[in-house]
């Protein structure tokens, strides 16, 4: 029989709030580019960049091609979307890759938003094998948005990345979060809405690869339209490098 122990149990640790676990990210292609190049994504294939003006002129200069537009707003307390959009049902669109933001996955939208972004990015970009990214795919295929939410809160190695990437950016973190991320892509001839928040995926009209920035840029200033008091707003692109434009990365 063992003797008992004179040394007090250690207190088991306090539990983890989902803000603790997925804090806000910086709205910044540094700390988007830091995620997902440590994700699985190669350096050499795919970069966000700011987008510094929504003028004409402005998006001409935004490196080509673009395979998807991420916006950063001031999250409204009502509805400011445009009333036409239609939200899909689960099962409409099976080939959009889309994440439910449950609760239990705090500030997470980020990192939803640039999965989604990847995640919808087939076959521009090919992940490395076994990473991250690739392991989350491969292993949510086939999950309907609220499985993959699930997993995802789950997801370790997700969550670690997730949090560095937190940090490493310029502005302090804060428990008052008021911004929202959300995602544009072009699929099959047309432009979607993929925000965490909402039922599903939304529809926009039509749309092409080479139009998607224009196209998502209407809905965001009909979006700013609706919230005439903030200026915190930031579009990101996510663009395929030029000299890597065309080839695809072998996943062996």
């Amino acid at each position: 029989m063992a003797a008992p122990s004179s040394a007090a149990a250690a207190p088991a640790p306090a539990p983890v709030s989902p803000d603790e676990r997925w804090p806000p990210l910086e709205s910044s292609p540094d700390v988007f580019n830091q995620l997902m190049w440590s994700l699985g994504v190669p350096e050499d294939v795919a970069e966000f960049h700011d987008v510094y003006s929504l003028d004409a002129d402005a998006l001409e200069m935004v490196p080509r091609p673009v395979l998807a537009v991420i916006f950063c707003f001031p999250d409204p307390t009502q509805d400011a979307s445009n009333p036409s959009q239609h939200v899909l049902v689960t099962g409409e669109k099976e080939t959009l890759f889309f994440i439910k933001q449950i609760e239990s996955l705090g500030n997470a939208c980020g990192t939803i938003a640039l999965i989604h972004a990847v995640g919808n990015a087939y076959p521009e970009i090919s992940l490395l094998k076994n990473s991250s990214l690739d392991t989350f795919a491969k292993s949510s295929s086939g999950m309907t948005s609220y499985e993959r939410a699930m997993f995802l809160e789950k997801d370790d190695d997700m969550a670690r990345a997730h949090s560095v990437a937190a940090s490493a950016g310029d502005t302090k973190l804060s428990d008052d979060v008021e911004e929202h991320y959300i995602c544009f892509v072009e699929c099959d001839g047309t432009l979607y809405e993929l925000d965490g928040m909402k039922p599903g995926p939304i529809k926009h009209g039509s749309s092409s690869p080479e139009s998607l920035l224009q196209d998502a840029v209407n809905i965001i200033k009909a979006t700013m339209h609706n919230i005439p008091n903030s200026v915190k707003f930031n579009v990101m692109v996510l663009s395929r490098k030029a000299e890597q434009y065309g080839a695809i990365i072998p996943d062996n």
